[in-house]
Parts: C-alpha cells; structure tokens; sequence
C-alpha cells in the first residue's frame, strides 16, 4: 500500500522538485558555457568585441580598435611583400634588388610570426590572405621581369611601408594596452629597416612616397 501525504508534506516535495530542475538547468548552462570556451578556435574574440569594434579589456590593458587594425594591417603586409620578397629571387635584374628582397622576406616572416603571437595572445583575428589591391601588387610583379621587375617592386613596397609607418607611430604613442606598445616599438623597426632597404637600391621615387 503506497505512503500517503499530507498537505504541508506535499507543499515541501513540490518545493523539492522545482530546486532539482533548476539546478538541472544552472549545469546545463555552465557545461554550455565551458564547452565554448573549450571549443572556440584559439584568439577568437568575444562576439561583443568582434561585432561593435569597441575597445575591450584585456590583462595588458584596454585593446581598442585601432591597436587590433594594426595587427591586421602588419599581418595583411606580410602576406604579400614576403612572397614579393621571394619573388625578387627569381625575377629581378639588379643583385641589389635580389640581396633586398632576401632580407625583406626573412625578416616578414620573422614579423608574421610575432603578430600572430600577440594578436593570439589579445584574441584578434587575423586574415588568413592578402587583400585585392595586395594581390593585384603580386600579379603585377609576377608578370615583369628585370629592370621593370626591379622598378615596380621599390615602388609598391616603399608606398606600402609608407602608409603603414602612421599607423604604427600613432599605436606606439597613443595605445594604454602594454603587449600593443611593445609590438608597435618592434614594428617600427622593422618598418625603417626596409625603407632604408628599399632606398639603397636607388630606384626610390617620388612616387613612392606617402604622406597619408
């Protein structure tokens, strides 16, 4: 024969009942919440900070947007004036030009590596290839050879440095997150280094030179 209840006893097992299910539902969403920190591919930003763009908090300090477009910009740069340094290799005409390329695909490929590390590090996505105005750049050079191959590989990658080098000075100067400061003082090393570079060759132009 089953137990009967009373009234006040079947007050507490509802009572009962209810708390189970809630603390059910509180570790679904906690298991749901590990899961997509475990699962997210590694410095993938927070949805808030991808969709707005607004500055977010990191352990190094405040991260704005113009701190991760520079991390863009810098890995967008060594997606393509690598490659155009290797190309240099092959297709130019002065050994100067040659020598030039050599050192600036090496040294990209050192850059690469330590934007990536940091923009891991602050959770910035980076893109994956270069742009359409960058790959039209490769296509260019791929298509001359030589002296013509040696005047347009000066003059892209001087313009290029150019309009990077703003972007970097104002992050050097203006970011509050120390990890961006750090890696915009590098950066900017690297930057002069290849516009000293790229005007030893002596095919340097006005052209070339970028004041926006």
């Amino acid at each position: 024969m089953g137990k009967s209840y009373g009234a006040a006893e079947l007050r507490v097992l509802r009572r009962f009942g209810r708390s189970q299910v809630l603390l059910v539902a509180v570790a679904v969403v906690a298991v749901g919440a590990a899961l997509f920190v475990v699962l997210r591919p590694p410095g993938e930003p927070g949805v808030s900070g991808k969709l707005t763009g607004a500055t977010t908090e990191t352990r190094w300090g405040p991260l704005s947007p113009l701190d991760r477009d520079l991390l863009v910009k810098v890995r967008l740069a060594g997606l393509w004036e690598g490659p155009a340094g290797q190309m240099a290799q092959q297709r130019a005409g002065s050994a100067k030009v040659k020598e030039v390329g050599q050192m600036i695909a090496e040294q990209h490929a050192q850059l690469d590596a330590d934007t990536r590390t940091t923009a891991q590090r602050l959770g910035v996505l980076l893109p994956s290839q270069p742009n359409r105005d960058q790959q039209g750049w490769l296509r260019e050079m791929s298509q001359a050879t030589g002296a013509d191959f040696d005047k347009v590989f000066v003059l892209r990658l001087r313009t290029a440095h150019g309009k990077v080098f703003p972007t970097i000075a104002r992050v050097r100067s203006e970011t509050k997150n120390t990890e961006m400061r750090a890696f915009a003082e590098r950066a900017l090393r690297y930057v002069n280094t290849h516009l000293t570079l790229l005007e030893s060759t002596g095919l340097a132009t006005e052209e070339s030179l970028v004041s926006k």
